[in-house]
């Protein structure tokens, strides 16, 4: 709201949290369909992250057990298909679930953020000093990216996006990468305005 922008394509609503707070899919119908849980970070002040949980979406409609089933191809397919009717058992497979996004803001890494983590397709955790500067990260309430890779591997995530990244390391991040993967493979660091593809996993 003060970065100077007359507007923006999408309504603000502002919800206050604290840690263990869920914000439900929203308002309007046009963003239902996921929750966003609030996790205790550790950087004083009663600091949260954010986990965006999708709802697990419906099965996929198999074509050839609605076609062995005798259901005619047509508007009862789609119907089936979405959950407004019935359909023989197996005609939709089982439940898929939605992505996982969690963001930490300014962190020490913890187990809150390793609970929140679990699985996610993508953790966007800070990564503002380099393994040498670890002594000054414990002291500031921040993490190497070594620490972050260390949270992203035992939360088990897919991918890690390294971010709020020291001044110093702003031209060439990639000692901070190469420390990472060290430990993280899947690892890179976020540019300005850089946009990340989340895939599905089926």
């Amino acid at each position: 709201m003060k970065l100077g922008v007359e507007r923006v394509p999408f309504p603000i609503e502002i919800t206050e949290v604290k840690a263990g707070d869920t914000v439900h899919g929203a308002r309007s119908t046009e963003r239902d369909g996921y929750e966003i849980r609030a996790f205790a970070t550790e950087h004083g002040g009663g600091s949260v992250g954010y986990a965006l949980h999708e709802h697990e979406r419906r099965g996929r409609f198999d074509v050839e057990k609605a076609k062995a089933a005798g259901i005619p191809e047509g508007p009862v397919w789609g119907k089936i298909a979405k959950g407004e009717m019935p359909g023989p058992e197996g005609v939709v497979g089982p439940p898929r679930p939605g992505r996982m996004v969690v963001f930490t803001g300014d962190t020490r890494p913890s187990a809150s953020t390793i609970d929140a983590a679990k699985g996610a397709d993508l953790l966007i955790h800070e990564a503002t000093f380099g393994d040498e500067e670890k002594e000054r990260a414990k002291e500031t309430g921040h993490s190497t990216a070594k620490e972050a890779a260390q949270v992203a591997l035992a939360a088990g995530v897919k991918k890690l996006v390294l971010n709020h990244v020291s001044a110093r390391y702003s031209m060439s991040a990639d000692e901070l990468v190469k420390e990472a993967k060290e430990v993280f493979p899947a690892v890179f660091v976020a540019r300005d305005g850089q946009e990340v593809d989340v895939p599905f996993a089926d």
